[in-house]
């Protein structure tokens, strides 16, 4: 998927994210993107040195693709972008934390830091059900905070679920 397949222009990141804060305001208007298409709420953004070098937000019932998570979209636009899969020196802000999949692309892209809002407590990978992160034996380490906004990304995946049902 290219990443002017997914660029919403209504959606413009500013010209340099300068803290988590604000690259986790811009997920969050992507997670908004993936509501707006029926997907569950999940946004990410990729920061390498102040700029973005890619995005995306929850993609699989639309691409009929069950990897269409918002990291791994996000990932496959920055490798586009910058012509390598390896993300070195780059940072990942997710919505949600990351599942074992997801968990798993980011130390293989050798993302650097990982930033998330919401814990997943049914499927989260970094300190909910799994430590995938914290495995010893991994070749890459990635750096990890949680809870950046995390009241704000909690309650969108709470109303779009309680909408659901």
């Amino acid at each position: 998927m290219k990443q002017s397949e997914i660029r919403d222009p209504k959606i413009e990141p500013p010209e340099r994210l300068l803290t988590d804060e604000e690259a986790m305001r811009h997920a969050l208007a992507l997670a908004e993107r993936a509501q707006r298409e029926g997907e569950v709420p999940v946004g990410a953004v990729i920061v390498r040195n102040g700029e973005v070098v890619g995005e995306g937000w929850n993609r699989p019932v639309g691409s009929n693709d069950p990897t269409a998570h918002a990291e791994i979209v996000a990932l496959r636009a920055a490798g586009e972008r910058i012509g390598n899969y390896r993300l070195c020196d780059a940072t990942l802000y997710v919505t949600l934390e990351p599942c074992t999949m997801c968990a798993g692309a980011l130390v293989h892209a050798r993302i650097s830091r990982l930033v998330f809002g919401a814990r997943d407590p049914k499927a989260g990978a970094v300190c909910s059900v799994a430590h995938v992160l914290d495995t010893p034996h991994l070749n890459h380490r990635v750096e990890y905070a949680g809870h950046v906004l995390e009241e704000e990304c909690a309650q969108k995946l709470t109303a779009f679920f309680r909408e659901r049902r």
